[in-house]
């Protein structure tokens, strides 16, 4: 197959944003009533939803740690998420995935209040259209949060990446399957601590250190919307308490 052209004529892209456009973002908390927490975020075409279990006893209880719980983390694809129906087990990308997922979620969660237990995470994505490792990672966040587990800070994370030697934030599919370098970070932004960063493909260092500030843009922008996203779904307890 032909490369596509990523950045059209008029400077912007295959889906008519600016370099440092991101796709629509939406969130919903609470979403499950049978888990302890949940989220569903969508940004641009890609959609997934999480749902948290725990903290809880630990079974078989020989795997429980003395001083911690134990975080369980399970990204998946459903069959009906791309174009061509995927196989529903697990790939050697989401076990991959989940492991990921796992570590940088881990460090935003206060594990040591809850010793001899077990923390499940569930992340399914719906529709697959480039940037689901972060989007799974954000709607965790949220759940767990919705869980009303104690945490340091929310995760917010998104890509930037290089298409046709221009740097642009949160890739759509073509950019992500044709462009030059794909960079996804997440933060706890208001400790300022990237929780993770990863990178595929080629980048100078001076378009490392401008992409990650691009980054670091979008995921306070992000931010935002996850606090606002919070304190609706929290003053809803309110107002039922009142």
């Amino acid at each position: 197959m032909q490369k596509p052209k990523l950045i059209l004529e008029d400077g912007r892209r295959t889906d008519g944003r600016k370099f440092d456009e991101m796709r629509p973002v939406s969130i919903e908390l609470g979403v499950l009533k049978n888990a302890d927490g949940s989220a569903i975020v969508q940004m641009g075409n890609t959609k997934i939803i999480a749902a948290v279990f725990g903290p809880r006893e630990m079974h078989p209880r020989h795997l429980a740690l003395p001083d911690r719980a134990v975080l369980r983390v399970r990204y998946h694809m459903t069959p009906f998420s791309t174009d061509e129906r995927k196989n529903p087990a697990p790939s050697r990308r989401e076990i991959e995935l989940s492991k990921v997922i796992r570590e940088s979620l881990e460090a935003s969660i206060l594990v040591e209040q809850f010793p001899r237990s077990v923390i499940d995470v569930f992340a399914e994505v719906l529709q697959a259209d480039a940037g689901t490792r972060l989007v799974a990672l954000m709607a965790s966040s949220l759940a767990v949060a919705d869980a009303g587990i104690p945490v340091k800070d929310i995760i917010a994370g998104v890509a930037v990446g290089k298409a046709d030697g221009q740097l642009v934030l949160d890739l759509n599919e073509p950019e992500d399957m044709w462009g030059e370098a794909d960079m996804p970070v997440a933060m706890m932004p208001s400790l300022g601590q990237i929780t993770l960063l990863q990178i595929n493909g080629n980048m100078t260092p001076s378009e490392f250190k401008s992409g990650l500030d691009l980054a670091i843009k979008g995921i306070n922008q992000i931010y935002e919307m996850e606090k606002n996203a919070l304190r609706s779904r929290f003053s809803e307890y309110k107002e039922e308490g009142e």
